[in-house]
């Protein structure tokens, strides 16, 4: 029941709300200044993490020719 009267909410919501390009621009922008404040972006090390989704990509892969 909530959950289609969110689904409801959510719709009307992007109806009325218009945003432009502009708009979305500098909220990207926004969101791209505050991770780098945070120190989250770049990372310390940018191959932290490559060895699991080289991982991933493996399994997919092989998923994707198994199919």
């Amino acid at each position: 029941m909530k959950t289609k009267e969110f689904e409801k909410f959510r719709l009307t919501f992007l109806r009325k709300d218009k945003i432009t390009i502009s708009k979305t621009f500098k909220i990207v922008e926004a969101l791209y200044n505050e991770a780098v404040a945070l120190g989250v972006i770049p990372p310390k090390n940018p191959l932290d993490g490559l060895d699991v989704d080289l991982r991933i990509a493996a399994v997919i892969n092989r998923v994707s020719k198994a199919s």
